[in-house]
């Protein structure tokens, strides 16, 4: 006999989930719906949190941005919620920049500005053909998709136009979705291309060997025709957390720190155990990435009988780190223009192939510069193999850790200048950096900006995404699969209603907007229209 009956239970608090939750909720008020989370907050890897010594600046450990040209669903759903909030609670955007011209590029030991890239192209230290020589690393990609999908770079192509081209694509007698992303890559352009795009990148696992049928319009998307990206005054969590909110006030129940375990099929519905109770559930929502779906597997029968569906995609590792600074130091590394003036670097990144990889100076919460007082770096945002040069400099991945929390306890912990905890820094506390770690990352930066030394660190927090349970930062379809076929078979992989959702199996891979278009696939079945 179950402890507890349930009309539709939904496991997972991210974006989906919760976004799923407020939907079914208001479409069937009378069903008693209930989201199970088994960390102590909302938002999954969206993780929004603020420095302890600046009040006007928000890190994002998880998520960061959006780009609304080619994200229409979450570009929606904030319109949608702002109608529903107060003035004072709006989600509120700002422009997010990324690669501005007087930014450094250090590479091979070599003292860049990206300027350099397009400008001063004998300055870059790589052997690049004629063909490569002078163009950034995004158009060398876009022209090598090209090649390989003649005609896909069209702008007056949609994204659905492009997605089915490729999908529908042959290179070299063989189907694209049969191969690597990277294969295809070095059959058009050089390895000296490829490791150029890949270092000024700033990433590894984008152009790693991926589903190429998925990864070019992917790429295209994110990458190939000047994005605009949006960054989220109060934080991206903030999107989840309205969410959740709405769902509450409509009477819906959230209930953090709740694992769930032992999923079992139970007539015409389901049972599994939370704190060791028995639950039981008409219909079970899994909003939840490959990793997590894979622990729950364990010791659920039911979602062993769908590994093969379970393991089309593979999860990729990020990492974050943030510190935080008495001044922003960053902008005495700028550079004297010709007409005199001083152009300071103070937004968007720099890039290494350095293990930091990427480097943000962070804005504050109004999207401006920080150009005076505490101020704050996204210091390293790494992907790919990469995140293996932290592992010697942190706790061993998947140590136990206190029930609700995301990470283990530190044994050596960097203490930082503001380390007085107060209740509105607790979720920064909760994520802070490795002493060494946070030393690592200050000679690094020091090597990179072309510094003697950088002032001393205040305070750091970091998150590796590649943890339990999430198993990465995001998640890309393998070779060989059949994306467009195994997105809509994943949301109701069986007769029974169990559903699954989240950004994993999607066409927006890493995206919040992949969440949503899954989280539409699964109220379908429900009957339920993604938005009003």
């Amino acid at each position: 006999m179950a402890d507890e009956n349930l009309d539709i239970a939904i496991v997972g608090g991210g974006v989906s989930g919760v976004y799923s939750a407020w939907r079914l909720k208001q479409e069937r008020p009378n069903d008693k719906i209930a989201v199970f989370e088994a960390s102590n907050h909302i938002g999954g890897r969206l993780l929004s949190v603020r420095p302890p010594d600046i009040p006007d600046m928000v890190a994002e450990l998880g998520g960061m941005r959006i780009l609304p040209a080619v994200q229409p669903l979450i570009t929606r759903l904030i319109a949608d919620l702002n109608r529903e909030l107060p003035a004072d609670q709006q989600i509120t955007l700002y422009n997010f920049p990324v690669d501005e011209p007087q930014n450094i590029a250090f590479l091979r030991g070599v003292y860049l500005r990206l300027a350099d890239l397009t400008h001063a192209p004998d300055k870059v230290p790589y052997q690049l053909n004629f063909l490569d020589h002078g163009e950034s690393a995004g158009s060398l990609i876009v022209n090598a998709i090209e090649q390989i999908v003649p005609g896909i770079t069209n702008p007056n192509l949609n994204e659905a136009q492009r997605r089915e081209m490729a999908q529908q694509a042959e290179f070299g007698g063989i189907p694209l979705y049969k191969q690597g992303f990277w294969n295809v890559l070095l059959r058009v352009i050089t390895g000296e291309a490829y490791h150029y795009a890949e270092d000024v990148g700033g990433y590894d696992s984008t152009l790693c060997n991926w589903n190429a049928a998925d990864a070019i319009p992917w790429y295209l998307s994110d990458f190939g025709v000047s994005p605009e990206y949006k960054g989220f005054c109060n934080g991206f969590q903030q999107v989840p957390l309205t969410l959740a909110q709405f769902f509450q006030q409509l009477g819906g129940e959230v209930r953090l720190e709740s694992s769930v375990s032992n999923i079992v099929s139970k007539g015409e519905g389901f049972e599994f155990q939370v704190k060791g109770r028995t639950i039981a559930a008409k219909s079970l929502i899994l909003a939840m990435p490959r990793r997590s779906l894979e622990l729950l597997s364990a010791t659920s029968p039911v979602l062993q009988e769908i590994q093969p569906l379970i393991a089309s995609v593979t999860a990729r590792p990020l990492f974050k780190l943030f510190t935080t600074y008495n001044s922003p130091w960053w902008l005495n590394t700028g550079y004297s223009a010709p007409d005199g003036s001083y152009v300071p670097v103070q937004a968007g990144r720099s890039v290494t192939d350095l293990p930091v990889r990427q480097t943000y100076y962070w804005p504050k919460s109004n999207g401006e510069p920080a150009t005076q007082g505490h101020a704050m770096l996204l210091a390293s945002y790494d992907d790919g193999d990469n995140t293996g040069f932290w592992d010697g400099l942190r706790a061993r991945r998947r140590q136990p850790r206190a029930v609700g929390l995301d990470v283990a306890p530190l044994a050596d912990p960097f203490i930082g200048e503001d380390d007085n905890v107060r209740n509105d820094e607790l979720t920064w506390h909760q994520y802070k950096a490795p002493r060494l770690m946070t030393e690592e990352v200050t000679r690094q930066l020091t090597v990179m900006h072309s510094l003697s030394y950088t002032p001393k660190v205040r305070n750091a927090a970091y998150r590796d995404w590649g943890d339990d349970p999430y198993g990465g930062g995001w998640n890309s379809w393998n070779i060989g699969v059949k994306s467009w076929e195994v997105k809509h078979r994943i949301v109701q992989p069986t007769d029974l209603p169990l559903y699954i959702c989240g950004e994993a199996y999607s066409d927006a891979q890493g995206w919040v907007e992949g969440a949503l278009q899954t989280a539409g696939y699964l109220l379908e079945k429900f009957g339920v229209l993604p938005f009003h």
